[in-house]
């Protein structure tokens, strides 16, 4: 796949990685690859677009070199050519970012998902050339932008020069700033992907084209359906949809977002959420009653509406 047919269209889930107890592994939690092959099937059955592995979600920063590089390899056998997949390759360097870049080629991604340079606060000439230098990889790179982890924040001027580098296509965007879509447009030919579950009606309206999506690991079903609604410009019922799960789609925006998403997955009960790595640890009691309350309000809500279908 290359850069001119990229299709980014549809939910591609930033996917969770599930883990088991193992004493013998960092922190006591091994990966579990069988569980994670699993979701990744669970999420291609209900029609989502593709995965993104090793993103924030996965915390991929918390894994050591084999496990970061086997959870693309798990994710790529699990899809099974049935859609895409977007290798997170983030890196403290470019060096680093590129060899992961490289390896997700290898083993048989489409494309990369690639932040700023993590742990520095780059400038925007550290930031043009640390892109530069994961592009010689030779996968379509879709740019992130979160300046709540990283401080850099890729506004909309900095993103037209990253988008006069062939290999960069999309722009994940997560700033919660809707208004950005327009400006990114007006300066550049670029895809731009809804990064943010909770303002994910207000980037479709504004003309973003895909959804890189963390509650879709709980939701999958009722987001593609989203999505489409949003796709095919039947707002009023998009906004209606949205409406029943915009509650539990905030947590995606909020610290605690991994632990969140795992605790909707357990209590959905279709995929194994499970405990996250240091430095992320357990909800307290008071945010785990609320993820419960606003996961089981929007299950409540869904079971209603495909009541009311029937």
């Amino acid at each position: 796949m290359t850069e001119q047919n990229m299709d980014l269209g549809g939910v591609v889930v930033a996917t969770t990685l599930a883990f088991k107890e193992d004493a013998s592994a960092p922190a006591g939690l091994a990966v579990d690859y069988d569980k994670f092959g699993e979701h990744v099937d669970f999420l291609m059955s209900n029609g989502c677009r593709g995965v993104g592995p090793n993103g924030s979600l996965g915390e991929y920063s918390s894994l050591t070199d084999e496990e970061r590089r086997k959870v693309i390899q798990v994710a790529v056998e699990a899809v099974d050519g049935r859609g895409i997949v977007i290798a997170g390759v983030h890196g403290v360097g470019s060096h680093q970012a590129r060899k992961w870049a490289e390896l997700a080629r290898e083993d048989g991604a489409d494309g990369v998902l690639l932040l700023p340079p993590t742990l520095y606060r780059a400038n925007e000439g550290e930031v043009i050339a640390h892109f530069e230098e994961v592009a010689k990889a030779g996968l379509p790179i879709m740019a992130y932008n979160n300046p709540y982890d990283t401080k850099v924040d890729l506004v909309p001027s900095l993103v037209a020069k990253l988008a006069q580098i062939p290999e960069v296509v999309a722009i994940k965007e997560f700033s919660g700033d809707v208004r950005r879509v327009y400006e990114i447009k007006e300066l550049c030919d670029i895809d731009i992907i809804a990064g943010a579950d909770d303002v994910l009606f207000e980037l479709m309206v504004n003309g973003a084209v895909g959804w890189f999506a963390g509650y879709p690991n709980a939701f999958p079903r009722e987001a593609v359906e989203l999505y489409n609604l949003c796709k095919d410009g039947n707002w009023h019922e998009a906004k209606a949809l949205y409406e029943q799960l915009v509650a539990v789609f905030r947590w995606d925006s909020r610290t605690e977002f991994v632990q969140a998403i795992k605790l909707s997955m357990d209590i959905c009960g279709n995929s194994y959420g499970g405990p996250t790595r240091p430095p992320r640890g357990p909800l307290s009691d008071e945010q785990r009653a609320q993820v419960t309350a606003d996961t089981e309000r929007a299950l409540a809500a869904l079971a209603t509406r495909r009541a009311a279908v029937v």
